[in-house]
């Protein structure tokens, strides 16, 4: 059983920054992938980043430049660092930990963009 905690997400104008951790503990046995899923209203779940137990990422085409995402293996935390933010970036954004269906998700954490 792995936990996820997210924090970071918040208000902010169009052209800011905020940045988002995940924080995984429990039955963490070795690093595994970990990603940022973000779901807007009346929208589906999108992928939005991950990275390996590695270090390779890979992007939504929509936040590829803006959005980075980066990983502390030592405390199990993944970060999303999300620059030049756009209105469209508001929803709820979720932490994901481990393997498609197998993996863990976090609680999620609202981000809002203002125009």
């Amino acid at each position: 059983q792995v936990q996820l905690v997210e924090s970071g997400g918040g208000l902010v104008q169009a052209g800011g920054s905020l940045r988002l951790s995940c924080a995984a503990s429990g039955s963490i046995f070795r690093p595994l992938a970990m990603a940022w899923y973000r779901q807007a209203p009346g929208k589906q779940r999108e992928l939005v980043a991950a990275i390996t137990s590695g270090g390779s990422t890979n992007y939504a085409d929509s936040v590829k430049g803006r959005f980075t995402i980066s990983r502390d293996n030592a405390k199990n935390t993944v970060y999303l660092q999300m620059n030049s933010l756009k209105p469209e970036d508001t929803a709820v954004y979720y932490c994901h930990h481990g393997v498609g269906a197998a993996g863990s998700w976090g609680q999620g954490t609202q981000v809002t963009v203002s125009s």
